[in-house]
């Protein structure tokens, strides 16, 4: 072996180490309390969901106090109005979604999700292909005009292409792929491009910024080849996400999320002296993460602060928010955040409580918790602009206007 081949290898090894030995360092240090109180929580909040229609009850929103919970109940009952069935009969689109197992893409699932029932909501006829399913089946009964399906082998190699072949050879399909680039962890992207051709595929979307697409020369060949990308940005599916009446904020911290080494470096000093609760995929004290957008929304309803930490790229990239940015934000949960470079484009500088660095992100926290009434001010103008611009009902309907003006590559 070279050695330099040698020297890479043992500085990737050293890494690891260090990575593992600063994950057992935080599991070690995790405040037992947040171990403990999970279970109980979740029960709680499954228990809540499963007496909605006390919680919830117009008779419930009527007797809140707290201008959050009533901001919430009115501004959802705007957006709703305005948006349930707006394309009714004004549209020819029947979109067919490939949406993956919970089990095997929680974030995936939760996206295609929100994506398929906006879609239904604002009035297109919608149809999800469930992980099990090739399609096939799906394309003759539900007769779809638009095909959706993520551009990575795991779910290429589910659709039977030879039987979209034949159904777009005889009716009006448009195929449409997720945009990803070789660097996040997916095959050339010349290599899928051909493939993209010989399939006949029509047209790319993506969740991330205009500006970032055009800004990144690694997007250019989609350009070239002559595809569009359409727009569909992460949002907050408000059907499922907004605030409840009556329930005390008694938990410190809410995080559901799949762990990330970003966790351990912002979280390290709250998540030791503090209790809170913390769920989702790769935690080491959690073995049965089950995914439940509505139960989640009782959760968010107790926590004094919601916590949220970007992957490097949204830090670096005005590429994206993750979708968590604007769920706490249409349930009113103060919302304690890092600096990702999107932000200041979709939200004013009031809306939340912005780190540049873990030291101020604990020192935010410590403030939050010592007087409660601070994060409601941001928690309301967070909740105002989530629901005026950043709803999943905004993202389907932008994309159905861009789908009129697809044109075959």
């Amino acid at each position: 072996m070279r050695k330099d081949k040698i020297v890479s290898y043992l500085r990737k090894r050293k890494f690891k180490l260090n990575q593992s030995l600063k994950k057992i360092c935080f599991n070690l240090s995790l405040n037992q309390e947040t171990k403990k109180i999970r279970s109980k929580v979740l029960l709680e909040a499954e228990n809540a969901l499963g007496r909605k229609d006390t919680f919830e009850s117009k008779e419930a929103y009527a007797s809140s106090i707290d201008p959050i919970v009533t901001q919430g109940y009115k501004l959802k009952a705007e957006i709703c109005s305005y948006f349930e069935n707006l394309y009714l009969d004004k549209s020819k689109e029947r979109i067919l979604i490939q949406v993956p197992d919970s089990l095997f893409s929680p974030a995936g699932f939760s996206l295609y999700s929100n994506i398929a029932e906006s879609l239904a909501y604002i009035g297109i006829p919608t149809e999800k292909i469930s992980w099990g399913e090739d399609g096939s089946e799906k394309l003759l009964k539900f007769k779809p005009t638009v095909l959706m399906v993520t551009d990575h082998a795991a779910f290429l190699s589910r659709i039977n292409w030879d039987a979209v072949a034949r159904y777009k050879s005889s009716d009006h399909l448009l195929i449409g792929l997720s945009s990803s680039l070789e660097e996040y962890e997916n095959t050339p992207l010349l290599d899928r491009l051909e493939w993209a051709k010989k399939h006949a595929v029509d047209f790319y979307f993506s969740f991330r910024d205009k500006g970032y697409l055009h800004t990144r020369k690694e997007y250019k060949p989609y350009f070239n080849s002559g595809y569009q990308i359409l727009l569909m940005p992460f949002g907050a599916n408000i059907s499922h996400y907004y605030a409840i009446p009556n329930i005390n904020r008694d938990l410190n911290f809410a995080l559901i999320a799949s762990r990330k080494r970003e966790h351990m470096i912002y979280m390290s000093e709250i998540a030791k002296k503090y209790s809170g609760f913390i769920d989702g995929p790769g935690w080491n004290h959690i073995k049965n993460f089950n995914f439940n957008r509505d139960r989640d929304r009782y959760i968010y309803a107790r926590a004094m602060v919601g916590l949220n930490v970007h992957l490097p790229e949204q830090i670096d990239w005005a590429c994206e928010l993750n979708e968590r940015t604007y769920q706490l934000a249409a349930c009113g949960t103060p919302q304690l955040i890092d600096h990702p470079l999107l932000l200041d484009k979709a939200f004013s500088p009031n809306s939340f409580f912005i780190a540049e660095n873990p030291r101020e992100y604990t020192e935010l926290f410590n403030e939050l918790i010592a007087n409660p009434l601070f994060g409601q001010k941001r928690a309301l103008i967070a909740q105002q602009e989530v629901f005026s611009k950043h709803t999943t009902f905004h993202r389907a309907a932008s994309f159905v206007e861009q789908l009129t003006y697809v044109k075959a590559p």
